[in-house]
């Protein structure tokens, strides 16, 4: 959407008209003061800076931005051509500096203010970068505004190629945060994309995609990097939250939902194929799948830098990208950019080549490139260059390439088909790739290796309309950002969202009004996923504020109707020790889904993956090591709870990242809630039936970790699930409502493999 069309008042005048010699000029110009707005009748509206020292150019009456101050109009300033056609024209333009520029993805830029930090003036000025990452926005207005800085200068460094900003998924809900039918907000609050799967509803994610993009143009942003459709079929995987499930067939069609969503525009607002003002690109992650990582570790850190498969399950790990995100429903026909993960998928490569899945010229070339047939952008994970520092160091992931020189992997990257460097802001790398590759295959095939790039990236940029008008109004940025209409499509989803897995004795809903014992939840200081420390606290687990509005609270048990507890999953480690691995020991330990100590008698003897340059003679195997959830107290604040309030029901909330072993304190639960990220206020209106719970479990929960244990990380459904005391069983597709369980056709679309 270009949100610069619909504010802007008319009465800003008309300061440019009649310029054709044979009769009046089918476009008009008004001043929005930093920037003009070109208005072509029939035609694709434009924006520029005239600090920028772009000028214009009129043909057949039509106006064009002259980009790169030639006089002339170049097919790539054309907005009458096709995105590709004008792609090819730049690239064929440009200097392998500019190429180099283009093919880097910044690391993560704050947005504290309007203004641009001296090392982004320096990143964009010197290495030519133009795509941007953005992290945390001071508001929606300050983003406008920063976005209208960062395009003017981009737009007077010739040729003219505009930033396309992009971000990580930020609509996540704020737990404390009220919403009323009014509500408005930094930006409109959804479930995780693992809550959104428990709807069993493409056209809900569909919904989610439409909105987000509004959204994310309003900021400025163009490009999403997202979806993450790898199958979480090791439930120990950290990153099992921001998936959509296990099942292949549901993963696909979500996957599917959520690239049509952002990226279809429509109406006024399409230039070419589906793609306009209004579409955001997709990068869908992570190819071939990341979820497959041995005994569940993650590969930001050395230590999880394989994925395995040893139920031989390769091949269902790319149903979620070859029939979902690679098969649209809608005219774009497909995710516009891929990120591989960081691991190493072992033994896959049929050459034996083991490295990291940028580096493979088997996982990029040949499955993705040829056997796919995918011709849209390729970027690497963020650090994918940077040298490994340890075997618990944090995103720097050279996997298998640890040996190469930074030059080097760059090299061998662009080798295998990768079009571009996430984490990257410096072009010198990728000169000496340049290089490099005309020492091995001559100057006239790498200048075309690398304008192939070229091509892909600024296609990218060309079909959202960015060429033409990358400005925004931040005074529509401020009433589209977290409208109250898109506020209430995402608390509707939370809602959906939610997952009731016990229900005894019909302990909910609680009326409204009833009298709640709410416990207070102890946080000990712990180390997060970032390696932050993060210090202990003592809370309540939801806010006392909104919980009153819909029940009377106490402190003292003996007073209440009922007990609320809500805890989070187990937070069971990463899976290595630096101080096990001081003591002369390999440093490797299981990663818990259970809240109490867990000793792993039944995992493997010897880890399925070699050794290591960091540590050559380690095997990984953790069997006989012990594992402590960081939030055991949650445990026994359930067990507390049950004890003070007696035969009084006891309702459970789980905040759920992973699955967990439910067999520590079901037995003690009345009622059992899974929260898939969700406000505190949709948990209350669960809890007290001012709605109903209709979610249904995208994942199953194990019985044990023994089952855990013995389960393949490749292969879905290979767990057997908790049975609670009611007889069901919490595996795929279970859920409760106050009626029973649910059978209304949701899970049986999406059968086990």
């Amino acid at each position: 959407m270009n949100f610069l069309r619909p504010s802007l008042p008319l009465a800003a005048g008309l300061l440019a008209a009649c310029l054709a010699a044979a009769g009046c000029s089918r476009w008009s110009e008004t001043d929005a003061g930093a920037f003009r707005v070109v208005h072509n009748s029939g035609g694709r509206t434009l924006a520029y800076a005239p600090a920028s020292g772009v000028k214009l150019v009129t043909r057949n009456r039509f106006a064009f931005k002259d980009l790169n101050r030639s006089g002339a109009l170049e097919p790539y300033e054309d907005w009458r051509l096709p995105a590709r056609e004008r792609a090819r024209d730049l690239a064929s333009r440009m200097t392998i500096e500019q190429i180099a520029g283009l093919m880097l993805y910044s690391s993560h830029q704050a947005v504290p203010e309007p203004g641009l930090s001296d090392a982004q003036v320096r990143f964009l000025r010197e290495d030519n970068v133009r795509h941007v990452l953005v992290t945390s926005l001071a508001s929606p207005e300050t983003a406008a505004a920063w976005n209208n800085n960062l395009q003017a200068l981009c737009e007077s460094l010739a040729p003219g190629i505009p930033a396309n900003v992009s971000s990580d998924p930020r609509h996540l809900p704020v737990a404390d945060a009220e919403y009323n039918a009014g509500a408005g907000g930094q930006i409109s609050m959804w479930p995780s994309s693992l809550g959104m799967a428990a709807a069993f509803d493409p056209g809900l994610v569909r919904e989610f995609g439409r909105i987000a993009a509004r959204e994310y143009r309003a900021l400025g942003i163009a490009t999403a990097l997202s979806p993450q459709v790898d199958l979480a079929t090791d439930p120990r995987w950290s990153r099992v939250g921001g998936t959509f499930g296990e099942h292949p067939g549901l993963a696909a069609d979500l996957a599917r939902a959520y690239v049509d969503g952002f990226q279809t525009s429509a109406g006024e607002d399409e230039i070419e194929e589906g793609w306009g003002y209004a579409s955001v690109n997709t990068m869908v992650k992570h190819w071939p799948g990341g979820g497959t990582g041995e005994g569940g570790r993650d590969a930001h850190y050395a230590f999880g830098k394989y994925a395995v498969y040893p139920g031989g399950n390769f091949a269902q790990h790319l149903v979620p990208f070859l029939e979902g995100a690679f098969r649209l429903d809608g005219p774009t026909r497909r995710a516009s950019a891929v990120m591989p993960y960081y691991t190493i998928s072992h033994a896959i490569d049929p050459g034996g080549e083991n490295v990291g899945n940028s580096y493979s010229r088997y996982i990029i070339d040949r499955l993705l490139r040829t056997e796919a047939g995918y011709d849209g952008v390729v970027c690497t994970d963020w650090g994918v260059t940077r040298d490994a520092r340890a075997v618990d160091g944090f995103g720097t992931t050279p996997w298998g390439a640890e040996a190469l020189t930074v030059a080097q992997r760059h090299y061998k990257i662009v080798m295998a088909g990768v079009d571009q460097f996430g984490g990257n802001n410096e072009a010198g790398p990728v000169l000496e790739a340049w290089r490099m590759g005309i020492a091995e295959h001559g100057e006239e095939w790498m200048r075309a290796r690398m304008e192939q790039s070229a091509v892909r990236l600024l296609t990218n940029i060309f079909r959202v309309g960015l060429f033409e008008n990358p400005y925004l109004d931040p005074g529509e940025t401020g009433r589209t950002v977290g409208s109250p209409e898109f506020m209430r499509a995402g608390y509707a989803a939370q809602l959906r969202s939610v997952v009731m897995l016990k229900n005894r004795a019909a302990a909910l809903p609680a009326a409204r009004g009833k009298t709640v014992y709410l416990p207070m939840k102890f946080t000990p200081a712990r180390r997060n996923f970032f390696g932050r420390e993060e210090p202990a606290r003592l809370d309540y687990a939801v806010s006392r504020e909104i919980a009153e509005k819909y029940f009377r609270v106490t402190d003292d048990p003996a007073a209440a109707d009922f007990a609320l507890v809500v805890v989070d999953s187990p937070e069971g480690g990463t899976g290595y020790s630096a101080e096990d691995a001081g003591r002369g020991r390999n440093g490797y330990r299981p990663i818990t889904l259970q809240y109490r100590p867990y000793r792993a008698t039944a995992a493997r003897a010897r880890s399925l993956a070699g050794g290591d340059p960091l540590e050559p003679s380690a095997d990984r195997s953790y069997r006989g090591t012990t594992a402590r959830a960081a939030n055991e107290r949650d445990l026994e604040t359930i067990l507390a709870a049950r004890r003070a309030i007696g035969p009084k029901p006891v309702v459970v909330a789980v905040r759920v990242s992973n699955p967990m072993v439910f067999a520590e304190f079901e037995r003690e639960a009345d009622a059992i809630l899974l929260c898939l990220g969700i406000q505190d206020q949709a948990l209350m209106e669960i809890v007290s039936g001012a709605a109903e719970p209709s979610g249904l479990l995208p994942i199953g929960m194990p019985a044990d970790m023994a089952e855990v244990e013995r389960q393949n990380e490749d292969v879905p459904f290979d767990m057997k699930c908790h049975v609670d005391t009611e007889g069901n069983a919490y595996d795929f597709g279970f859920g409760l409502s106050w009626h029973g369980v649910i059978r209304d056709g949701r899970a049986a679309r999406y059968p086990k493999p």
